[in-house]
């Protein structure tokens, strides 16, 4: 199927057959992904495909869904042309006016989401989606697409003529839907380091701001991506997979629009309407949730056991209780974190997150190693991010998104990060000084969303929580201040302590092999089904039962002993709880408390 001939009209002609091929993934693979392909290689109302996380929604816009188009000269109709998937109203070099009000013209409504590239997406998986990115394999080859060799530059005049898109043959001029004043300024393609000037008297925009990125040393693309229905589908913070016709026709920015008597209306204007070369418009027609970040998996797949399952999880193992200094049971509790999801949502709780803080790590090894181990991490994960806790950090940087009522923009912080995106905290860059409120704020946001995998909006008047789901890993020399699902101290081994940045370093050579194996493992295992229903719930009740009697437990106790037994079935290939998991279950946290009650008594002895 040809899909580089679709246009707006045939879609709006043949939309339940281009649907029903945009649910093939073999189809859907052949559009161009704009997460790696460069604007200047696509034109204008081209097909495209666009991978990330809806990072803010916008009000509702009116538009032109179908308008009279009509002769110049004497007024006479021509044709009702459709203004659906389109931002600029198309029109015949004789056919110079568009009747507004005219009596069958009629107004739709549709609503912008701004979507970025996953945040913290790793340098693997980036690689990945450019290896199977269809631009990429024509370059691979050879080979020059036929789109490539009839593009035109997005820097052209905006009343540019060209092959009008209906299939006629005939000539348009592009106009902008709404009539808005131009300047007279030329725009330039937007690096990020881009500072757009709005006019005078008017404030400055950055790239950096338009784009708002969570973390801004790692920033991402964006783009504006225009529903027309199934509004309700979409939420915060989605994975989702987007197909459209794209729209970067220049008389779309506004940043060089001036409204000298309305500064905040200015703003609001400019950041609404940022520079296409900057952030493209996608006028969607297929939209899809993604389950997963790992583009070495299909993006909607059921997740199935592997037979290599259980060499592949002995392997991962094995790697990770050599960087955890020999200690296995510290492995398996991070390889649980590794696999940890949110599997269950309601309005009291989140079931199935794994928040984890491995303390007790020598201070000989430090500063090091704990950026040492996320390398590791960075390596079998698509998204992960790496923060050292610093004093400076924690008090100037920006944590939750905040409404900015000036622009009508969320401004993104840290933690607002896509499903399954690795948040590891390193509290041993903390140092001794003052947190200011700040850096508190910071850290109860954090605690928050540990706690709740929910995240508090600040929208300056009042505060709104979205779910997320974010896993936590703390590594600190004592136990965290912040407040972990589990904290396992570990028990290093004497010798493993001095070898550990060679073990390190041989660490991402023996996995290298089974690398690929070992990435997909952890996301199917992570999204894999798992039964607990069929396990006789009265072991379950006698051994809580026994283990009130002895050590006290809580309710809480219990519901950690069932994600821990979840998790470990989980991380061992498997789908169903067995008496194996849960008797493995018991003896890891026996030993946890074992060891943190053992760090209490050395502590009182000091």
């Amino acid at each position: 199927m040809d899909l580089s001939s679709w246009t707006p009209e045939y879609f709006a002609t043949n939309e339940s057959l281009c649907l029903e091929q945009l649910s093939k993934p073999e189809i859907r693979s052949q559009i161009p992904l704009l997460n790696c392909t460069p604007l200047h290689e696509v034109v204008d109302n081209a097909l495209v495909r666009f991978r990330g996380m809806i990072q803010d929604m916008q009000d509702p816009e009116c538009y032109l869904e179908r308008y009279d188009v009509r002769k110049k000269d004497d007024g006479s109709l021509i044709r009702v042309q459709s203004g659906k998937y389109r931002d600029v109203l198309a029109m015949n070099k004789d056919e110079e006016t568009v009747d507004f009000q005219a009596g069958s013209n009629k107004y739709g409504e549709r609503r912008s989401m701004f979507v970025i590239s996953i945040p913290g997406y790793n340098y693997w998986a980036v690689e990945c989606e450019e290896k199977m990115n269809p631009t990429s394999r024509l370059n691979s080859e050879g080979q020059v697409s036929e789109r490539s060799s009839t593009k035109r530059s997005h820097g052209e005049d905006s009343e540019m003529m060209e092959t009008d898109e209906s299939g006629e043959g005939e000539s348009v001029f592009k106009k902008p839907m709404l009539p808005v004043e131009q300047s007279t300024t030329v725009q330039q393609p937007c690096s990020s380091k881009t500072t757009l000037n709005s006019g005078k008297g008017s404030k400055f925009l950055s790239a950096e701001y338009l784009l708002n990125s969570p973390i801004p040393d790692r920033p991402s693309k964006a783009s504006l991506v225009k529903l027309y229905s199934n509004y309700d589908d979409c939420s915060l913070n989605s994975l989702v997979d987007v197909v459209g016709f794209l729209s970067v026709d220049p008389a779309l920015d506004g940043s060089t629009d001036q409204v000298e008597e309305f500064e905040d209306e200015m703003s609001e204007h400019q950041a609404t309407n940022p520079p296409p070369s900057l952030i493209p418009r996608i006028h969607a027609i297929s939209f899809q949730e993604l389950r997963h970040l790992n583009p070495l998996l299909e993006p909607y797949c059921e997740s199935t056991s592997s037979p290599e399952a259980n060499d592949i999880w002995k392997d991962i193992q094995n790697l990770l209780t050599q960087c955890l200094f020999e200690d296995k049971v510290a492995a398996d509790y991070l390889l649980c974190h590794l696999i940890s999801t949110v599997y269950v949502r309601n309005e009291i709780e989140s079931l199935g997150h794994f928040s984890l803080n491995l303390s007790n790590i020598p201070s000989e090894v430090l500063p090091d190693y704990t950026k040492g181990l996320y390398e590791i991490m960075e390596l079998l994960l698509p998204a992960s991010h790496y923060f050292p806790m610093t004093l400076e950090n924690m008090n100037t940087m920006q944590f939750v998104p905040k409404k900015d009522y000036t622009t009508n923009k969320l401004t993104s912080g840290l933690l607002q990060l896509a499903p399954h995106t690795h948040l590891l905290l390193d509290e041993t860059k903390l140092q001794t000084g003052k947190l200011e409120s700040t850096g508190v704020e910071a850290v109860q946001s954090i605690a928050h969303l540990i706690k709740t995998q929910k995240l508090k909006y600040n929208f300056q008047f009042y505060q709104l929580e979205f779910n997320s789901d974010v896993p936590v890993l703390v590594l600190s020399e004592g136990k965290s201040m912040l407040p972990t699902n589990f904290c396992f101290p570990l028990a290093p081994d004497v010798d493993a302590i001095k070898m550990i940045g060679e073990t390190l370093k041989a660490g991402k050579h023996f996995i290298q092999p089974k690398l690929i194996e070992m990435r997909k493992f952890l996301t199917r295992q992570r999204i894999q089904e798992f039964d607990m229903k069929n396990f006789n719930p009265e072991i379950i009740q006698n051994d809580f039962v026994q283990m009130r009697k002895e050590n006290d437990a809580s309710a809480d106790d219990l519901h950690s002993l069932l994600v821990l037994a979840r998790l470990l079935g989980l991380s061992r290939g498997k789908s169903t709880m067995d008496q194996e998991c849960w008797e493995y279950a018991k003896q890891l946290e026996q030993e946890r408390k074992n060891r943190l009650e053992m760090l209490a008594k050395r502590r009182n002895e000091m």
